[in-house]
């Protein structure tokens, strides 16, 4: 499995910067990044020259960079790649005087800058107000599959359980420095990409690339990586990516999150090697269900993906839990993911921790912050959770 996160590039007064190129171009001297040259001229097909260490890359905004980790076989590698890869990220920021934020969307008002390149003028030109105002962080998580006709049963089956992540990870509650009564408001402005959002069900790799080919078809969106599906067969690796969460302030919620997307994948692969039927819930009710979580976060009721009504959030994540509980003991993640789910019930998710500040300073730009505190691993609101237990 890999995680790749995005992360708001930020001033001293908390105010999203354009620096993420100057910041990616010393980390490219150090061999840790691609720089903007670099991404773009790969998005081209060219030769680009990027080191096979190189985690960082730049993203559609200049006020953001993204990470990604190594391929990891344990949640303690996850742990650590992540921890070290922010700490790159945040020590090429520190070089040009400013910081990185895990937030999923800028709490206090902001200008977005386009990233220079030739893929990302486009994407402007093609989106218009949708790609100028695109300011938000996600967080992907790949897990490994055997081949197509794996991944295609896998995404029929985890596609239920998808809202409920996006409950889990919420962590954007501000917007253009206004609260906007979400708790993931970056789900809500991602959902404006034309390719955003549940899918039904394909049956088979061949249905999945018959519906890929389609949409390709309509020119609506510029290649297959645009296809921003909450879940996808990944058009790079031999993965399913599920794409549905915030990225999360603290690296443990990352890594409590990339243990129930594994286990997931897992249990899914075991039910279709079963003979057990995808569950049959139309990707309408699953809209509904992605707003709800949303909305809430784990503030409130979720649909449950059994029944398809309204239930607390601590029960709904309890089933999840029971669902996927045996994949975690055989890979040996029981104890951790479930500590993990237990503790962002007891304390929150980043959401509920970002109007914690507000409502304590009446600032935004504290909020901030506190967040890149956090996101540094410097403040005492993310525990100390250095390996597998």
């Amino acid at each position: 499995m890999g995680v790749e996160e995005e992360l708001l590039v930020v001033g001293a007064d908390g105010v999203p910067v354009p620096g993420g190129p100057a910041a990616l171009a010393t980390a490219a001297r150090r061999g840790e990044a691609e720089d903007v040259d670099q991404h773009d001229r790969a998005d081209r097909g060219e030769d680009a020259g990027v080191p096979d260490d190189a985690r960082l890359v730049p993203e559609l905004k200049a006020q953001q960079l993204e990470l990604g980790t190594p391929v990891c076989s344990t949640l303690g590698e996850v742990h650590d790649q992540l921890r070290h890869w922010r700490d790159r990220a945040d020590a090429a920021a520190v070089s040009r005087g400013l910081r990185v934020a895990a937030l999923g969307t800028s709490p206090v008002a902001v200008d977005p800058v386009p990233t220079p390149g030739e893929r990302y003028d486009r994407m402007l030109d093609a989106f218009g107000r949708t790609a100028e105002e695109a300011l938000t962080c996600g967080c992907h998580v790949h897990v490994s599959v055997g081949d197509d006709e794996e991944g295609v049963a896998v995404l029929d089956r985890i596609r239920v359980w998808l809202p409920v992540l996006t409950a889990l990870s919420a962590n954007s509650p501000f917007w253009q420095g206004a609260d906007t009564a979400y708790a993931s408001y970056r789900s809500q402005v991602w959902r404006r990409w034309p390719s955003a959002g549940p899918t039904g069900t394909f049956g088979d790799a061949a249905g999945y690339h018959r519906l890929v080919r389609a949409a390709l078809a309509t020119g609506t969106v510029l290649d297959e990586g645009q296809l921003y599906f909450d879940a996808r067969l990944s058009a790079t690796w031999p993965t399913v990516e599920v794409r549905t969460a915030d990225v999360l302030l603290r690296v443990e919620d990352a890594v409590t999150l990339a243990g129930l997307v594994r286990a997931l994948v897992e249990t899914a692969a075991r039910e279709a090697g079963a003979g057990t039927a995808p569950p049959d819930v139309p990707s309408e009710v699953l809209g509904l269900a992605a707003w709800r979580a949303s909305r809430s976060g784990l503030g409130g009721d979720l649909v449950h993906p059994r029944t398809g009504r309204p239930a607390p959030a601590a029960d709904v994540l309890a089933d999840l839990l029971g669902h996927v509980g045996p994949a975690l003991a055989d890979a040996g993640d029981q104890a951790r993911v479930t500590d993990g789910v237990h503790a962002l019930l007891a304390r929150g998710t980043g959401a509920e921790l970002q109007r914690r500040v507000h409502r304590e300073t009446g600032d935004l730009r504290a909020v901030v912050r506190a967040a890149v505190a956090v996101t540094a691993g410097t403040d005492a609101a993310e525990p100390d959770a250095g390996g597998s237990r």
